[in-house]
Formats: structure tokens, sequence, C-alpha cells
């Protein structure tokens, strides 16, 4: 009897360790391509580093273009279903349908980029790109010779909004003159609209071309055009070298590799991450195709952004109906960031419904 009672617990002892031995499984939802040169490049790029981190103690899987609503549901669905410990979803229209399927699934730990839910099984994260954003703002005020800049916006939700606002404040500060275009293109990823988009604003005067969408194509149509403009999310100098000033280059792997650590040794827990400049989660471009001196200024700002001594929105700021949102000397919760659906005073436009 006692021979058999240890044949099954060393039988059982080893079933635990080959169950302990087998990769965590991670699983990434993407809005957009691999192959965008974006936002969903520098996602996969940090998937990559995950498992250049941890070798064979994870298995990555992703699926692309996965688009808002039941498809993105039924995507983290089967993700779940076949095994997924932990899932990355990395736009912020994937929040309610993961909320909904990380109640039923409670074993598994759910992550959501840029949105402000939480729950015991999903965390939130996202990166304080306004502050990139903001650097850019302060370039395109001082090099704008139209006094006209422009905006190619994928849809209008909190982090874009935000982007816009922080933008057209840098360019306010250094150039009282300066007024904003904003085209609405409803797609991460187009590269023909995104151009297009960027093209109407160039033939009604804009020379400085921002972006919150996924390609380099309005970078492009930038430097085609004999004008200027920024890269979004990626370092995208090789695309239009003539064009970019910098770029906002997101850093998402060490994010990554921190939370996937957590679910391999077992310490887990949710959290609302907003990752800084001043961690390295924030990058920029090199200042390129520029005067001296509006690189010298650039350096500054970043650098006191970084130091945690600047911050844009930091009140009195009204929006552009006359209503205060941020009293003198208040400075915006991460919260009120990441609700943000207005345009801040001297943007003269409406944002869409």
């Amino acid at each position: 009897m006692f021979r058999k009672l240890a044949a099954a617990g060393a039988f059982l002892l080893a079933s635990l360790s080959i169950a302990y031995a087998e990769p965590i499984k991670v699983g990434f939802i993407y809005v957009g391509p691999i192959g965008d040169h974006g936002w969903t490049y520098r996602h996969d790029i940090g998937r990559q580093q995950v498992e250049e981190a941890f070798g064979d103690k994870v298995e990555t899987v992703y699926l692309e273009s996965v688009k808002y609503g039941p498809e993105a549901e039924m995507a983290m669905r089967k993700m779940a279903q076949d095994g997924a410990d932990i899932i990355f979803a990395t736009s912020f229209g994937y929040m309610e349908p993961m909320l909904k399927v990380a109640k039923d699934f409670p074993d598994v730990k759910f992550e959501h980029a840029t949105g402000y839910k939480q729950s015991d099984n999903m965390a939130s994260y996202g990166l304080r790109l306004y502050q990139a954003r903001h650097v850019q703002g302060i370039i395109a005020g001082m090099m704008t010779k139209t006094n006209k800049i422009c905006y190619v916006g994928a849809y209008p939700i909190p982090e874009v909004i935000r982007e816009i606002n922080t933008f057209y404040m840098g360019a306010k500060k250094m150039n009282p003159d300066v007024d904003i275009d904003i085209v609405w293109v409803n797609t991460w990823y187009d590269p023909g609209k995104e151009s297009d988009a960027a093209k109407v604003m160039i033939a009604e005067g804009c020379d400085m071309v921002a972006q919150h969408t996924d390609s380099p194509a309005p970078l492009q149509a930038a430097e085609k055009a004999g004008v200027l403009g920024f890269g979004q999310a990626s370092d995208q100098f090789n695309f239009a070298p003539k064009a970019q000033l910098t770029a906002t280059i997101d850093n998402w792997g060490p994010y990554y590799i921190k939370k996937v650590g957590q679910v391999i040794d077992g310490t887990w827990e949710t959290n609302d991450y907003f990752g800084h400049m001043n961690e390295g989660a924030v990058q920029m471009a090199p200042f390129t195709n520029m005067p001296d001196d509006v690189k010298a200024k650039a350096e500054e700002i970043k650098a006191a952004i970084s130091a945690g001594e600047y911050f844009a929105f930091t009140g009195p700021i009204k929006d552009n109906q006359g209503n205060l949102q941020l009293k003198d000397g208040e400075v915006a919760t991460d919260l009120h960031l990441n609700q943000m659906m207005y345009y801040v005073e001297g943007i003269d436009a409406k944002v869409p419904n």
C-alpha cells in the first residue's frame, strides 16, 4: 500500500513539475498590421522583447487588425479559451469588450492599453505621449511660416483629443498667431486616407503636419509637398528624411516584460500605469531639419518635462466653449487626461460626436 501511495505521489509531483515547466502563453490583440511602421509596429517590438527576455518560459501569440466591437470580444474570448495566461489589447476601443471577457475568465490576466477602467483581473496601461507631442508643438510654433499647423486624427477619443490640445498649446506658447486645422479619417491605418487628409490641409496653407494615425503617409505627403512634419509612434525618418523634424517613439517593451514577469512569478496585480518620459517609456527621435535655436528650445522643454518641472496641462485652462476646465494652478489628474473630450480655447472646431 505504501509503495502504491509513494508511486502515486511521485506521479503527481512529476505532473505538477511538467505543468509548471510549460511556458506562459502571452496574447496580443492589435488594432493594425505589425508592418504599419507606427503604433502596432512598436507594440510588436515590445512583444519581441518579451520573447528575448524570457526565452522558452513564454509563448507569444498575436492577432492583427482586429476591429472594435464583437470581433474584438470574439478574439479575446478565443485567445483565453486557447490557454492564454495574459492578454494585452492595444487600443482604446477594446476597453468594454475586454471588461466583459475578463469577467468570464477570472484566472486569466487582462491588460488594456490607453483606457481608464480596471477590475480584479484587468489592468490598464498607457504612455504619456502628450509629453512628446507638446515638444512637437513648440517646434511647430517656432518654425511655421504660414501660422497654420495641422493634425490628421484617427478617431475623436480622449488620447487623440489630448494630444491635439497639447500640440496646439505648445505651438501657441511660442507663436500666438498660430491656428490649427484638424481632419478626422475614422481609421487607424489607411495610408491613402491619411495621405489625402494631409494633402487637403497642406493645400489650404498648412506647413507643419502632425498626425495621430499609424502609417508614415501624412509625413510622406508633407515631404512631397515641401513642408515639414512629425513621425508618429516610431521614428519614421527613413520615410521622409527631408520632412521629419522629430517623432514620438512609443517604448512598450519594459512594461510588457514587467507584467509578464509578474505572471511567471505569481505577483501580477491590476494597475493603472501611465508611462513617463523620465523612465524612457516616451522617447523622441533626434531633432533634425531645424535651426539651432529651435533645437535648443525643444531640448530645453523636453528636459523640463522629463524632470517634472513643466506640465502643459496646468490651469487656468478653458475649453473652446469658454468653460473653465482647470482652475489657476490646478494640475490635470490622470483621469481628467484619460477622459478628455474637449478642445482647449483657441481651437476653432467642434469635437465630433
